[in-house]
C-alpha cells in the first residue's frame, strides 16, 4: 500500500475508472448478445432497440479508448445487417 497521500489518492481514482471502464465494456457485450438472440427469436422491435442502444454505447467506449474504431465500426455494421436481413 502506498504511504503518499497523493499515491492513496490515485489509488482510488484508478480503481473507479476500472470499474467504469469493465462496467462500460460489459454493457456493450450483453448488449450484442441481447441483439443477436433478438434476432434470432425474430423480435424485431427489440432487436432494433438494442442496437440503437449498442452504437451509442459502443460510441462512448471508442471515444474513452477502451475500443480501437475500427473494431467497433466493425461490430456495429455486423449487427446493423443482423438487423436489417430479419
Amino acid at each position: 500500500m502506498a504511504n503518499i497521500k497523493s499515491s492513496k489518492k490515485a489509488i482510488k481514482v484508478i480503481a473507479k475508472k476500472t470499474d467504469n471502464n469493465h462496467e462500460l465494456k460489459m454493457r456493450v457485450k450483453n448488449l450484442i448478445k441481447n441483439t443477436d438472440k433478438a434476432v434470432a427469436a425474430g423480435n424485431k422491435e427489440e432487436a432494433v432497440k438494442n442496437a440503437a442502444d449498442l452504437q451509442k454505447y459502443m460510441d462512448k467506449a471508442v471515444s474513452k479508448g477502451l475500443v480501437k474504431k475500427n473494431t467497433a465500426d466493425r461490430k456495429k455494421s455486423r449487427i446493423a445487417q443482423k438487423v436489417k436481413g430479419m
